[in-house]
């Protein structure tokens, strides 16, 4: 099952807190796509995952709007 998350308008580093506890609610296995203008978030999102141990399985983009599907 895959969950959303619409960070557009936030700065750093509430993109990256807000999907903390959106994916601390998930089962292993669920998804998170979120979606994040604040260009600090190329840089958060990724280390994020890295130390929490969730997997980043896809990376877009759609305009100013940068788009992550995060695997718990």
């Amino acid at each position: 099952m895959t969950h959303d998350l619409d960070a557009t308008g936030l700065l750093c580093p509430l993109p990256v807190l807000k999907a903390r506890k959106r994916l601390q609610a998930l089962g292993a296995g669920e998804r998170l796509r979120m979606r994040a203008d604040d260009p600090a978030a190329i840089i958060d999102v990724p280390h994020f995952c890295a130390q929490s141990g969730h997997s980043l399985i896809e990376t877009s983009q759609e305009g100013e709007v940068q788009i992550y599907l995060i695997e718990k």
